[in-house]
């Protein structure tokens, strides 16, 4: 189970930036697109000391940063745009939880990417996102092929992405990284199925320890949704308001859309957790069934041998005076007496339908 943990860090002054995710090694490349309706330019070894000379206000620029190791490039970027120390701090430690912030005009969101694992965990990686005027930047902690398929519609100028501004480019990249969520949703949802059907013919403890663990997947899911879905209602309840300068008023209803797929995520997963509720309540149901079936099974065997036993016992007793020990066939007559009776019992139990 995922628990947050404190745990103590060099105490360092609040303008000193540290990567704190697992990928360490990973070296910082930068892609830059600028384009408008009629144009593109494409950078795909692009340096910051370029940032002054490329970057064309009359244009939408998308600066995407892979790799966060090299926090002198991190902090340049931040400088060009007038970032404030804390959003930087933000982009760098992974441990932080999604959520949404502006700043001198500069908008800050940031969202955990979620792909399932082969071994039954979920994969996490953070992505963070500066919006100020016409500039998107999106940090990423490694190169992957989320945004893919926005690079391709870019070039091939499909859709409306190159009519629009920045702040429909940030929509476009939320609206990637949370298809990975109905992605990992939908892989935990064919393990959970394919588990609930094998404890229909199984009843290996093994099964109750698999249920478990992807509860605590569906929970982790959840946790990482909900501070997701508040952002976005944050910037779909102030639509009105302005209060997000970034965006534009007409592309409120995007975001909105966001808000949208995060209430259904979260009612899937609601009714995902359910369903694993149901199957670990027809697993304890089965071993119980198959208890109380062991115990039937050993009660009418007790019961057919207590009249045997106590006829025995009768005749086990020491006394003289005891007429039955002195038939000359008495002891066959017992035995019969007793396999009579237990043959009478058996039918009884099995006209009742007793086991």
């Amino acid at each position: 189970m995922r628990k947050i943990k404190y745990k103590k860090g060099r105490k360092v002054q609040p303008s000193m930036l540290e990567y704190t995710g697992i990928h360490k090694q990973t070296k910082t490349e930068i892609q830059l697109f600028s384009f408008d309706t009629n144009d593109l330019v494409e950078y795909n070894e692009f340096h910051v000391s370029q940032l002054e000379k490329c970057i064309n206000f009359s244009k939408v620029n998308w600066l995407n940063v892979h790799g966060l190791n090299e926090t002198e490039t991190i902090k340049s970027i931040g400088d060009y745009l007038k970032v404030d120390s804390f959003m930087l701090s933000d982009i760098l430690n992974t441990t932080k939880r999604t959520k949404i912030d502006e700043y001198h005009d500069v908008l800050f969101f940031n969202i955990k990417s979620l792909l399932p694992a082969t071994d039954d965990k979920i994969n996490v990686e953070q992505i963070s996102f500066l919006l100020k005027k016409d500039i998107l930047v999106s940090f990423q902690e490694k190169r992957s092929d989320f945004f893919t398929h926005i690079r391709e519609r870019i070039r091939t100028h499909s859709g409306i992405v190159r009519d629009k501004k920045a702040d429909y480019l940030l929509y476009l990249l939320l609206d990637a990284v949370m298809e990975n969520f109905y992605i990992t949703i939908e892989n935990e949802e064919d393990k959970v199925e394919t588990l609930i059907n094998l404890s229909k013919t199984t009843s290996r403890p093994e099964i109750l320890e698999q249920v478990e663990k992807h509860r605590d997947n569906f929970n982790f899911l959840k946790r990482s949704i909900i501070p997701l879905r508040d952002s976005l209602y944050s910037i779909k309840s102030m639509k009105d308001d302005n209060v997000f300068n970034a965006i534009e008023h007409e592309n409120y209803s995007f975001f909105s859309r966001l808000h949208q797929k995060c209430l259904e995520l979260l009612e899937q997963i609601d009714y995902d957790l359910t369903t694993l509720e149901s199957a670990s309540n027809f697993y304890f149901s089965s071993q119980s069934h198959k208890m109380n079936e062991v115990m039937k099974t050993l009660t009418v065997v007790s019961v057919f041998f207590m009249p045997l036993t106590f006829i025995v016992g009768v005749y086990g007793m020491n006394f003289d005076n005891m007429p039955e020990l002195h038939w000359k066939y008495g002891y066959f007559i017992i035995l019969g007496i007793m396999f009579v009776l237990l043959l009478g019992m058996i039918y009884y139990f099995k006209k009742r339908k007793w086991y």
